[in-house]
């Protein structure tokens, strides 16, 4: 008899919409292979939904803030019942984008370098630090934040006008530009499932390159790289996710430049839409969009 999955999604972070359709594609493929499927926002009517539903899984088809920075895994935890993906610590370490470079640091994979900007501090010679320390052009991005939210690629005229229009965040990061190829590696729980290149056509792959089919992004697979660069990148996804503890599958984004790789960080709950990166290596790789879900619910029984 086929399990009952529960899908959380939607939620209140920026990337809603993305959730909503990630849980719509995987709701919509358990159908299609008898899974008694629901789904549900993770909102107050959650604790009646599972007590009446009594799903054997969770799905958790959320992303950004609440969803997959470890808020909603201390909330599943308490109901005894395996959800998907990483656990409360990892999803909180990968989603801060500090704390997960100083693990990447710390474990010897190169990542840009970086400081913090705060709002509440006085930053008189924030452009001196910049000039030694970085160099422009610099990016902008939230430190809590996943699809390219509110990231920015800035230059000497624009960076206090871009800082100004996100004060909301009390902090920001301000990173290295790399520039060079965008790479992204999906992991599989002990598994280097493979590479994807894109090649936006926008400046750089923000979060209009990811999710319009209008902004034409190359999805170049498989990626032209020696067999010993592409073992490279792959090893170092690999090391990322067990560094920071993942459970599941995981996509880690990085740039190529000079021929070295830069880790710009990892998602622990990639997204599962038809302009997916995870479903569409799976797919290169002879797994079907329904055995990667299979999968993914799978590993979620494994860990209780």
């Amino acid at each position: 008899m086929k399990k009952k999955i529960l899908i959380l999604s939607g939620g209140i972070s920026k990337e809603r919409l993305i959730s909503l359709d990630t849980g719509l594609q995987v709701a919509k493929e358990l159908k299609k292979n008898k899974y008694k499927v629901r789904i549900s926002e993770p909102d107050i009517n959650l604790s009646k939904i599972i007590k009446k539903f009594k799903p054997d899984i969770i799905f958790n088809a959320l992303h950004g803030q609440f969803g997959e920075d470890g808020y909603i895994q201390t909330i599943l935890e308490n109901y005894k019942i395996p959800y998907t993906h990483s656990g409360v610590v990892a999803s909180s370490i990968a989603m801060d984008k500090e704390i997960s470079k100083k693990i990447f640091i710390r474990n010897k994979i190169s990542t840009p370098k970086f400081f913090i900007y705060e709002y509440n501090e006085k930053n008189p010679d924030l452009m001196k630090k910049i000039n030694k320390f970085l160099k422009f052009p610099v990016v902008v991005k939230p430190l809590n934040e996943g699809s390219s939210v509110n990231v920015f690629i800035c230059n000497k005229k624009n960076i206090f006008k871009t800082l100004n229009s996100i004060k909301n965040y009390k902090k920001v990061m301000i990173e290295e530009f790399i520039g060079g190829r965008e790479i992204q590696v999906a992991i599989m729980g002990n598994t280097k499932l493979g590479a994807i290149e894109l090649r936006p056509k926008r400046k750089f792959y923000d979060y209009k390159a990811k999710y319009s089919s209008k902004a034409k992004t190359q999805h170049i697979i498989p990626v032209d790289l020696t067999k010993n660069k592409l073992n490279e990148i792959l090893n170092i996804a690999y090391k990322a996710h067990r560094v920071i503890g993942c459970n599941g599958v995981t996509r880690s984004d990085f740039k190529f430049y000079r021929k070295k790789f830069y880790l710009l960080e990892i998602n622990t709950q990639p997204g599962m839409t038809k302009l997916s990166l995870v479903p569409e290596i799976a797919a290169y790789k002879g797994i079907s969009f329904i055995k990667l879900i299979e999968w993914i619910l799978k590993d979620a029984s494994a860990k209780r």
